[in-house]
């Protein structure tokens, strides 16, 4: 079976994801359009990874907080881990139910921060994430695009401490960028990238009109 067959197979609700650099809006913009599709008559379950289950909670806190080295390697095992579970124990169910899935990164944040930030085989951690996954693509992504630069400043506002990633210096946050930029470019069908420089309100609306146009009916 392809990627896109595997795609809408085995399910009749809509899988939708955010992506974006640290500091991006992704949080933000998930609470705005959860709100919007439940307006719309839809039941959504918002999501996250890591940290989508009490299993992934506590791999969250090891990916992202934990104090001391985590190999490259080790973490990418860790995010697939808690990938398998999650979509086999949350998502998948909801999917089941025609339910909405509105999750807050998915495996192109493993691609982009694993694979291009830390400089592992962006083609291995793809291959290990959809293994975990089994093959499970969003119908749509969206991806907040915001320089480093100005991800960083909104950080400096909003964080009383950074965790494991977002401590990273600028140059692995714009390997992670770049990743995510190449990522939609390869995939135009399937992200829909928006300029996370606006406006809350202008973030929002764009959202919503590129949902309407890409996925029209099924919402």
């Amino acid at each position: 079976m392809s990627e896109q067959e595997t795609r809408g197979a085995e399910r009749s609700g809509l899988f939708i994801t955010l992506e974006g650099g640290d500091g991006s809006g992704k949080s933000t913009q998930a609470a705005l359009l959860e709100g919007w599709l439940t307006e719309q008559g839809r039941t959504v379950v918002r999501t996250r990874e890591p940290g989508g289950t009490p299993a992934g909670v506590e791999i969250r806190e090891i990916v992202l907080h934990h104090r001391g080295d985590i190999s490259p390697r080790a973490e990418a095992l860790l995010y697939a881990a808690d990938r398998a579970h999650h979509i086999e124990a949350l998502v998948r169910p909801a999917l089941a139910r025609g339910e909405v899935v509105l999750q807050d990164r998915y495996l192109d944040s493993s691609v982009a921060y694993q694979g291009a930030g830390r400089v592992l085989d962006p083609v291995q951690i793809r291959d290990l994430s959809l293994w975990a996954a089994e093959g499970l693509l969003p119908d749509l992504t969206i991806l907040l695009d915001l320089d480093e630069a100005a991800a960083r400043a909104r950080l400096d506002t909003s964080r009383t401490r950074y965790d494991r990633l977002e401590a990273e210096k600028s140059d692995f946050h714009a390997r992670v960028r770049a990743a995510y930029l190449d990522l939609a470019a390869a995939e135009p069908d399937r992200f829909l990238v928006v300029d996370a420089a606006r406006s809350v309100d202008e973030i929002a609306a764009g959202i919503v009109a590129g949902l309407r146009q890409r996925l029209g009916a099924r919402l």
